[in-house]
This record gives structure tokens, C-alpha cells and sequence, in this order.
């Protein structure tokens, strides 16, 4: 069955730097894009980041030259690699990919916590 387990989230100061990774399996994780979601208390789940199979990349106006997603087929693991963080960064990150017939079913991991104080 499709799993996705993120690590990499904590608590970091203003201005600090993370590293989100996402393992994943029971797919065939090189044909399959992958996206990096957050939610914030309170707020709709927002889509942060995605990584096409050949490397087509988009990401959210307000994390641009911020962060920055890869994807590492031999180890079937996506990356977020997040800099200058800022406190409205603050949110649960989800991994996420599609599935089905008509790529319309949603997998979720289990979230990881990003938590940007001083």
C-alpha cells in the first residue's frame, strides 16, 4: 500500500533553515509527482511545493527563493529544503501524491510539525 513518512520538522528561530524529507513506498515513486502541502491552525491546507517526474518545479508565491524541492528517485524520497523561515511559515507539512485511474485519489503521510519562534 502507498506510504508516506515525513521527518524533518522542529522548532527553528527566525531566519533558521529546515530539511523536510518524505519516504515513500508501496508505488512507483519515479512516475509520480509529488507535492509538499501545509496547514497552519485554523487555516485550509496549502499547497507549498511540486516536483514533476522530469523535474518541473513550481512552488507558492510566498516561499519563492525560499525554499526549495528535489527528489531523489534512488532512495524514493522528496526533499524541502526550507531557509529564511519566517513565523507565518508555522504549519503541519504533509507529503502528498495522487493515485487511481484518473490520478484523482489523494495519499497523505502523517504530517510533520514547523513551528518558527523566537
Amino acid at each position: 500500500q502507498v506510504q508516506l513518512v515525513e521527518s524533518g520538522g522542529g522548532l527553528v528561530q527566525p531566519g533558521g533553515s529546515l530539511r523536510l524529507s518524505c519516504a515513500a513506498s508501496g508505488f512507483i515513486f519515479s512516475i509520480k509527482t509529488m507535492n509538499w502541502y501545509r496547514q497552519a491552525p485554523g487555516k485550509e491546507r496549502e499547497l507549498v511545493a511540486t516536483i514533476t517526474p522530469d523535474g518541473r518545479i513550481s512552488y507558492v508565491d510566498s516561499v519563492k527563493g525560499r525554499f526549495t524541492i528535489s527528489r531523489d528517485n534512488s532512495k524514493n524520497t522528496v526533499l524541502l529544503q526550507m531557509n529564511s523561515l519566517k513565523p507565518e511559515d508555522t504549519a503541519v507539512y504533509y507529503c502528498n501524491t495522487r493515485a487511481g485511474p484518473y490520478q484523482t485519489r489523494d495519499y497523505w503521510g502523517q504530517g510533520t510539525q514547523v513551528t518558527v519562534s523566537s
